[in-house]
C-alpha cells in the first residue's frame, strides 16, 4: 500500500496521537533486558565461541543478540578483563561478511553507531544522502547531541564541517540546520502558527512558479513533529493534493527525498522505517546496509511498532520477507533482533 496514501490522510486530533497514529504508551523495542544476565559469564562464552574450531555462530547470536545494547557495553568491559583483548577486534577477525556487520553494530552504543553510519555514508567515492538524511531527520535533539559528540571523538572533525565539505546548495542547507539539533520538540500545539505556515508552505511551492525552498527548509528543520502534523492538516485545506504530493511533484533527486524524510517521520516514523525495510528488501538483491542500520538501530527504541506497521502496509510479516530475502547466519541473528526466540 502507497505510504503517502495511507499516512496523509486528515485524522481526528481528539482519537489520534501528534505523529497522526493511535498513541502509545509502553516499550515499543523488541530487545529486552536478560533478568538472568552475567557479564563474565557471557564473555567467557563468547571467548569459547571465538575459540572453537570453524567458530560457534549460534552462541554468539544468543549472546549478542538477546541483550541489551547496556548489558552488552558490560559484556564487552567483561571480555577486556578477562582476555586483554577488545571483544569488537575478536569478532572482527572470526566473522565475516554481513554478519560480522551486524555483530559489531551491536556492540557499539547508539551514538557510536549514528556517528559510524554518518562517516561511512560520507567515506567512500560519492556521499551517500539517504542516509544522511535518515538519520539526522528522525533522530531526537538528545540524540544528535550525542551523535556529534561520538562523531567527533572517534574522527577528530565536527560532524557540520564534514557534512558541508561533502553536500552542497540547498541540501546542504537542511543537513546542517538539521545537525544543529535546535529543532522543537514540544507537543503542544500552536493553532495560528500552523495556519500561517501552512500558507508560507503552500505559497512556497504549489502555489507560484519555482519553489522556494528557503522556506520549506525552515518550517521542516525547526517545527516539532506534533506541530507539523497540524500544519499538513491545515496545508489539505490550501491544496487538493496535500503537501507530501506536493513536494514530489516541486522537488527531486536528494533534496526531495531528504524534505519527504522529515514528512513521513513527523506522520508516523514507525511507518516511515517499515516503508525504508521494504525498498531495502524489494527486487534484485537485498540492501542489507538499510535493513542492519534500521533493525539495529531501532531494536531497543520502537522496532515492535514498525514490525506492526509494515504487517499494515505489505499484508506481509517483516519476519517473513527477512527470511525469504536473507540467509545463514545473518537471516538468524536479524530474526533474533526482531523478536524471534
Amino acid at each position: 500500500m502507497d505510504f503517502l496514501k495511507k499516512f496523509t490522510q486528515v485524522q481526528d486530533d481528539s482519537t489520534m496521537g501528534f505523529k497522526g497514529t493511535p498513541a502509545e504508551t509502553g516499550y515499543l523495542g523488541t530487545v529486552k533486558a536478560d533478568p538472568n544476565f552475567n557479564a563474565q559469564t557471557d564473555a567467557a562464552r563468547l571467548k569459547k565461541a571465538i575459540e572453537t574450531k570453524g567458530v560457534d555462530e549460534a552462541t554468539i547470536v544468543e549472546v549478542i543478540a538477546k541483550k541489551t545494547n547496556a548489558q552488552r557495553q558490560k559484556i564487552k568491559e567483561a571480555y577486556q578483563q578477562s582476555t586483554g583483548k577488545p571483544l569488537a577486534e575478536a569478532l572482527k577477525k572470526a566473522l565475516k561478511s554481513d554478519f560480522e556487520e551486524v555483530v559489531l553494530a551491536l556492540l557499539m552504543t547508539p551514538p557510536e553507531y549514528d556517528a559510524f553510519e554518518m562517516k561511512r555514508a560520507m567515506k567512500k567515492l560519492g556521499t551517500n544522502e539517504d542516509v544522511l538524511s535518515e538519520i539526522l531527520g528522525t533522530r531526537t535533539k538528545n540524540e544528535i547531541e550525542a551523535l556529534k559528540r561520538s562523531f567527533k571523538e572517534v574522527n577528530g572533525q565536527l560532524l557540520e564541517e564534514e557534512i558541508k565539505s561533502e553536500v552542497k546548495g540547498d541540501l546542504e542547507t537542511t543537513l546542517v540546520a538539521l545537525c544543529k539539533g535546535t529543532r522543537s520538540e514540544d507537543r503542544n500545539i500552536d493553532d495560528g502558527l500552523a495556519k500561517s505556515d501552512a500558507k508560507a508552505l503552500f505559497e512556497a511551492g504549489e502555489n507560484r512558479i519555482g519553489t522556494v525552498c528557503s522556506v520549506l527548509i525552515d518550517i521542516l528543520t525547526t517545527r516539532s513533529e506534533a506541530q507539523l502534523c497540524k500544519i499538513f492538516k491545515y496545508y489539505g485545506e490550501l491544496s487538493k493534493d496535500g503537501v507530501a504530493k506536493d513536494l514530489e511533484g516541486e522537488l527531486s533527486g536528494n533534496m526531495e527525498d531528504c524534505l519527504m524524510t522529515l514528512v513521513k517521520a513527523a506522520w508516523n516514523k514507525p511507518a516511515y522505517f517499515a516503508e525504508k525495510l521494504h525498498l531495502a528488501m524489494k527486487g534484485m538483491g537485498t540492501n542489507t546496509d538499510t535493513l542492519t542500520r534500521i533493525i539495529v538501530g531501532r531494536s531497543e527504541i520502537d522496532l515492535l511498532k514498525i514490525i506492526q506497521e509494515y504487517k499494515k502496509m505489505y499484508g506481509k510479516t517483516l519476519q517473513e520477507q527477512i527470511l525469504k530475502e536473507t540467509n545463514g547466519d545473518y537471516e538468524k541473528i536479524m530474526m533474533a533482533i526482531c523478536g524471534a526466540p
